[in-house]
């Protein structure tokens, strides 16, 4: 699904100018490396295999995934900043390592997000769906914010860690609603979800992969999308703005990333070949299945974009004082 946030639509990402599709020429001498900063077997490693295996086919050259995990995604980020930058490395970039590490972590994470890379395309949302257990009684956003201001600081609200996009999401809505809630960070959305689903804590922002088929069979209550666009996956729940809470829009988003110095005609090459892989129906398909959107980005959209994404979680992060966990 190719949502009203992406900026062209197929036929345009595809048509190209002549003096870029000169440049296309390009071909790596060596296998080309898609650093993933997270752990192998999620839908963000799924993702970025998906994209590897269409640009290896076009580029009739190898590109290989290595998950690179550790620091919020900062290790990996660092090692393809510091890396070759002659279009044989590249990463998988996210809202983490790209957006809101920079405010959280010292130093940023030792790499500059904007200065130290060039933004390939965008490729996918990861949506953040507000759920309630089922005994709260709360059917709307309206109704669970006045349950939480009638029980100020009594409500709880699960995130997957302090700083994580699921935390930022809820500052984000408390900014928003004035909502006096408790925050409870767990290291992990399983850990999370198993005291969620134990009655442990009441509330919770979880990206759809982590709490889809809880939702479907009634073990949890969705109430609203974080997002501006409704969710492909449960189409009938409105967003947050739609609920009445304008301004919480948190999508956690995927682009891919080469390193800054990478010569203009490798550039344009591998720019060329991530829109088409992200643009074909099968790789659009298994990307919706796994529990994302499909966001089409170019490489100039993706980089306005990333800086008005920093400049708003920066502003989060400062008012609501989060460190990282």
């Amino acid at each position: 699904m190719i949502t009203r946030r992406s900026v062209f639509t197929l036929a345009t990402a595809l048509a190209m100018p002549a003096a870029a599709r000169a440049q296309a020429a390009w071909a790596p001498g060596r296998p080309v490396t898609l650093v993933v900063p997270y752990p192998a077997g999620g839908p963000t490693d799924v993702l970025a295999r998906l994209v590897a295996g269409e640009i290896a086919k076009d580029l009739g050259s190898p590109v290989v995934v290595e998950n690179v995990a550790g620091g919020g995604g900062s290790i990996g980020a660092r090692r393809v900043a510091t890396g070759p930058s002659d279009g044989t490395s590249i990463m998988l970039a996210s809202n983490q390592t790209h957006a809101t590490n920079i405010s959280l972590l010292p130093d940023g994470g030792g790499y500059d997000p904007v200065k130290d890379f060039a933004p390939l395309a965008g490729l996918a949302d990861l949506q953040h769906i507000l759920v309630v257990r089922p005994d709260v009684p709360a059917k709307s956003v309206e109704e669970l914010l006045a349950l939480v201001r009638s029980q100020p600081g009594k409500i709880t609200c699960a995130s997957t860690g302090q700083g994580s996009a699921s935390h930022l999401t809820l500052e984000l809505f408390r900014a928003k609603t004035g909502a006096d809630m408790v925050h409870v960070p767990y290291r992990g959305s399983s850990p999370m979800l198993n005291d969620l689903l134990g009655g442990h804590v009441q509330v919770s922002f979880a990206t759809t992969p982590t709490i889809l088929s809880q939702v479907q069979s009634g073990a949890l209550r969705a109430l609203a999308v974080a997002s501006p666009n409704r969710s492909p996956h449960l189409p009938e729940l409105p967003t947050m703005a739609q609920a009445g809470v304008a301004g919480v829009e948190a999508d956690a988003w995927f682009g891919l990333f080469a390193p800054s110095g990478v010569p203009a005609p490798a550039l344009a090459r591998l720019r060329e070949l991530t829109l088409a892989a992200i643009a074909r129906e099968p790789v659009r398909v298994r990307t919706t299945e796994v529990g994302m959107t499909v966001n089409m980005r170019d490489a100039a959209t993706m980089e306005s974009f990333l800086k008005e994404d920093i400049a708003r979680w920066a502003e989060v992060i400062r008012t609501a004082n989060v460190k990282p966990g």
